[in-house]
């Protein structure tokens, strides 16, 4: 078995000649027939025991020849690819059996290997850097705030009514023509009221009502929601349990020993205070980051394969459904809600994924030309840093995290920060400047698929939630894919 010839026969496309000697083959077809032999009926025998000579006259000599070569095709595959020494970025295609027989096999396939690229002068890119705001006292105060609503006291509510801002524990079923709808039912909920997650009219029906109370919830589902009820009219089946108000401790010194390692509440917020600066400028420095790699992302020079373009889709699609599951969701239903499909969507991520290539292609080449290595005290830093975020031991982050691939990771994040160090950051243009120009007619914003909004799901719940944080990633989340 071995690489016969290695030829170049397109822009970034190779053809691998390959061969199996007459032995190999052979014993491969052997194989297929001893496997497949109880499966077939040859008149005169019973089953699993004609000789292969017969089932061969008797369904042709090639009978196993497919199957054989199927078998044999990952490793012949693969030693001839390592040996042409050709840098494949897709699977092989447009598969060729030249000869096939006793004597052996001779193939060829196509593969498209990885570009060679021109890159333009990548040392003094400027890109916008957002100007760091100052940390207001409101902006503490605001800290403190959450602080105390996370460390608040639930008191029960007697002797009166419900009303806005009580937190109301129900159980409540949904129902459309009289029919229940699945995701419409739950027992023990806690809602407060006023906060507006239900959709709109639920929580206002609920205030008036006595603990105990079973009732009638009138509403309407708004137009853009799942497929199945938006826009219909619903009843949901109420019933108030309970009620309670939310006690908030005083922002003291007493709170600030409970909450935090500081003995006063001047110290916590001036702790509060260099935590959020330190916050805000990291969250600039990624912005420029991001910034700069969609500027060097521009200056390469190259002819990408769509099967690089491809498999960048796929892994922009795979952390899309897999965040879209962590928040229960599925994809489907996702770019139905957006008037697509998934193929649809796969369209709205082209643009990204191919700028997701040449960031890539771009960033090998500049660790090799600038000789930027990853050392050993860097691979066990960061698999320490990998074991702490995870609370795992090193050893078995080790076994889960391959060392190439934690090698790769790093290599193309210290040269992403090479780039970006070597960049000069100017102030972002004014908002108008900024603009597009709409010709006097409203330009309708159209969902960026970088930025996926929180899917609606099917319950009473409100279906304008805002999307996570998380989903705010650009270029700079491609090499974060180890942690």
């Amino acid at each position: 078995m071995a690489l016969k010839a290695s030829e170049k026969t397109g822009v970034n496309e190779y053809t691998l000649t390959i061969t199996i000697d007459g032995d190999s083959f052979e014993n491969a077809v052997n194989k297929v027939y001893h496997k497949q032999k109880n499966s077939i009926n040859v008149p005169g025998f019973r089953k699993g025991k004609a000789p292969r000579a017969y089932i061969e006259k008797m369904y042709g000599t090639g009978v196993f020849y497919e199957d054989a070569l199927d078998n044999l095709f990952p490793e012949v595959y693969g030693d001839a690819l390592k040996e042409s020494g050709v840098d494949a970025v897709s699977s092989p295609f447009d598969f060729d059996v030249v000869t096939i027989g006793k004597d052996g096999v001779e193939f060829t396939v196509k593969v498209s290997s990885k570009p060679e690229i021109k890159l333009g002068d990548y040392k003094g890119i400027e890109a916008e850097k957002d100007v760091v705001a100052e940390v207001t006292d409101e902006d503490v105060d605001h800290e403190i705030s959450h602080m105390q609503e996370e460390n608040a006291r639930m008191i029960d509510v007697d002797g009166r009514n419900a009303e806005n801002g009580d937190i109301a524990t129900i159980d409540y079923e949904g129902f459309v023509d009289g029919v229940a709808f699945a995701g419409g039912k739950d027992e023990g909920h806690d809602l407060t009221l006023g906060s507006g997650t239900f959709i709109p009219g639920f929580e206002d029906q609920i205030i008036g009502h006595a603990i105990g109370d079973s009732f009638d919830v009138n509403v309407t589902f708004p137009e853009q929601y799942t497929e199945e009820l938006a826009g219909k009219d619903a009843v949901f089946k109420v019933k108030l349990h309970g009620l309670k108000v939310k006690e908030l401790p005083e922002a003291d010194d007493d709170f600030a020993k409970d909450v935090s390692e500081f003995e006063t509440m001047d110290e916590l917020k001036a702790d509060i205070r260099a935590k959020m600066a330190a916050d805000r400028e990291a969250q600039a420095d990624r912005g420029f980051e991001n910034n700069v790699l969609l500027k060097l992302a521009d200056l390469v020079e190259a002819e990408i394969p769509d099967a690089m373009i491809e498999n960048a889709i796929d892994k922009n699609m795979r952390e899309l459904e897999y965040r879209l599951q962590m928040q229960g969701f599925d994809l489907q239903n996702y770019a139905k809600y957006f008037g697509g499909d998934v193929s649809s969507l796969r369209e709205q991520y082209r643009e990204r994924s191919e700028k997701d290539v040449r960031i890539d292609l771009a960033l090998e080449k500049i660790s090799a030309d600038e000789n930027i290595e990853v050392s050993a005290e860097d691979l066990e830093e960061e698999y320490k840093k990998l074991a702490d975020a995870y609370h795992m031991d090193v050893d078995e982050v080790k076994k889960a995290v391959g060392e190439d691939a934690l090698k790769e990771e790093l290599l193309m994040r210290k040269t992403a920060e090479f780039v970006k160090n070597a960049a000069k950051p100017v102030a972002p243009k004014p908002a108008e400047e900024a603009a597009p120009e709409t010709d006097g007619e409203e330009t309708k914003a159209e969902e960026p698929a970088e930025k996926p909004k929180r899917a609606r799901k099917a319950s009473a719940k409100k279906t304008a939630k805002k999307a996570d944080a998380e989903d705010a990633e650009e270029k700079t989340e491609e090499q974060s894919d180890a942690e």
